[in-house]
């Protein structure tokens, strides 16, 4: 059984930093390109940034570039996201995603405010 658990989101100031986790079970994660989406209140679900599988290739939306860095630990089945300089625009619940095959995690909330 296919599971994706996220953890590290929470309640951040403007310009802060956050580091999210996605836990990987019940695949051979290191076989599968790995993603993580957003939605924001009121939005559509958009893709925030994709990693090939050994972590070679990366692809970011415009509106996080150098800011936002994923990751992923193969031997710990865990992917990452690495938050810095947070805005109130980055405000959403976070969801891990295998990029091609349609497998979603649960979903953590990030919200940036003073």
């Amino acid at each position: 059984q296919v599971r994706l658990v996220e953890s590290g989101g929470g309640l951040v100031q403007p310009g802060g930093s956050l580091r999210l986790s996605c836990a990987a079970s019940g695949f051979t994660f290191s076989s599968y390109y790995m993603s993580w989406y957003r939605q924001a209140p009121g939005k559509e679900r958009e893709l925030v940034a994709f990693i090939s599988t050994a972590g070679g290739h990366t692809n970011y939306v415009d509106s996080v570039k150098d800011r936002f860095t994923i990751s992923r630990d193969n031997a710990k089945n865990t992917l990452y996201l690495q938050m810095n300089s947070l805005k109130p625009e980055d405000t959403a619940v976070y969801y891990c995603k295998t990029y091609y095959a349609d497998y979603w995690g649960q979903g953590t909330q990030v919200t940036v405010s003073s």
